[in-house]
C-alpha cells in the first residue's frame, strides 16, 4: 500500500496562516499538498507539478492575480481544463459565486471553514 499514489491538491492563498491550516488539514487526511502564494505563483506551481494536482483550492482576494483571473488562466490551459477548482474565501456575495462558476469553478466554501467539510469536498471532486 505504501507505493499507492496520494491524491495531489494545489492550494493558492496569499495568507501564510491559511496555507499552514490548509496544509495541515489536507496532509492529515492523506493528501499530497503543493502550494502557491497568489495566482501568479499558483500557475507556476501548477505548470511545474509532476504529477499535476487532481484538485485546486483557491482564495479569491489575492495580490498580482486574484482568484477569478487564476481560475480563468487554469481553464484556458488544455492540460488543466478539467481539474476541479474549489474557491475558499471570505467572500459570500452571490454575484462573485456566479462569476467564479461561470469562469469554471467547481465549488465554493466560505472562510472560516470546517476542515472536515473541506476534506469531504475534495474527496467528492476527486472521486
Amino acid at each position: 500500500m505504501a507505493d499507492e499514489q496520494k491524491v495531489r491538491v494545489l492550494t493558492v492563498d496569499d495568507s501564510r496562516t491559511m496555507q499552514g491550516v490548509l496544509r495541515k488539514a489536507l496532509s492529515e487526511a492523506g493528501y499530497d499538498v503543493i502550494q502557491g502564494g497568489d495566482g501568479v505563483e499558483g500557475l507556476e506551481v501548477l505548470e511545474q507539478a509532476d504529477p499535476a494536482p487532481q484538485a485546486i483550492i483557491t482564495d479569491i482576494n489575492m495580490p498580482r492575480m486574484d482568484g477569478f483571473q487564476f481560475i480563468e488562466a487554469v481553464r484556458s490551459r488544455e492540460a488543466f481544463a478539467r481539474i476541479p477548482i474549489i474557491c475558499l474565501t471570505t467572500e459570500t456575495d452571490e454575484e462573485k459565486k456566479s462569476r467564479a462558476r461561470s469562469l469554471g469553478a467547481t465549488g465554493w466554501i466560505a472562510k472560516p471553514f470546517n476542515a472536515e467539510k473541506l476534506v469531504w469536498a475534495i474527496r467528492r471532486v476527486t472521486a
